[in-house]
């Protein structure tokens, strides 16, 4: 059987504690349900066509945070009911995320990722390190590659393309399908850069 190489093994030495993300934002409402933050992770082989983040596919280090220090941030904001990880490829960097999702949840909140696996990937012997660990974590999985060619543009779908699944593992949240895939918001900051975030992209203009 193949087993997925770390992409992180081969290119980049993140320190134990740590995640490489892309960016993050608080108080989001289109990228999951409810008030959350976001956080994109650094890092992805697949070149999807029509890819909304492709300042994400490098491996590079980009920005380090710790673990400490995002559960803090994540945490620290009243608004937030959960938190969301996407990227980039977040089951790269599985083993941190699973210990940020258990200590955010101890805080009541609740937890969801977007991934380019399939379900059925993560929960096999050739999965990333430490993806079950975060699926025991997780209480909404958006799975599948985006596919250009199957792209919806909808209010009615919170999947960007058809192939993509919604799994609910918490079944408190089944009714909280709030986001679709035909939402945007911008972020403005103090600096006046701005973060365009939804299903049309995530960029810092």
């Amino acid at each position: 059987m193949t087993v997925n190489k770390d992409p992180y093994l081969e290119q980049t030495e993140i320190p134990p504690g740590y995640l490489n993300l892309m960016g993050y934002v608080d108080e989001s409402q289109v990228n999951g349900p409810g008030c959350r933050a976001v956080m994109w992770v650094q890092g992805c082989s697949r070149e999807c066509s029509g890819c909304f983040n492709l300042d994400s596919w490098s491996f590079e280090i980009n920005q380090l945070h710790s673990v400490d220090e995002l559960v803090e941030k994540i945490t620290s904001n009243a608004r937030h009911e959960g938190v969301t990880f996407s990227g980039g490829e977040p089951f790269w960097q599985a083993k941190e995320l699973a210990k940020l999702a258990s200590r955010v949840k101890a805080k009541g909140l609740n937890v969801m990722s977007f991934t380019g696996f399939t379900l059925e990937q993560l929960q096999s012997k050739s999965a990333p390190t430490g993806s079950q660990d975060l699926l025991n974590q997780l209480d909404i999985l958006v799975d599948g590659a985006y596919v250009q060619s199957l792209a919806i543009n909808s209010p009615n779908s919170p999947v960007s393309s058809s192939n993509q699944r919604v799994h609910i593992f918490n079944p408190s949240l089944k009714d909280n399908i709030s986001w679709a895939s035909d939402q945007t918001e911008i972020h403005i900051f103090k600096d006046g850069s701005r973060l365009i975030t939804g299903y049309l992209g995530t960029q810092i203009i």
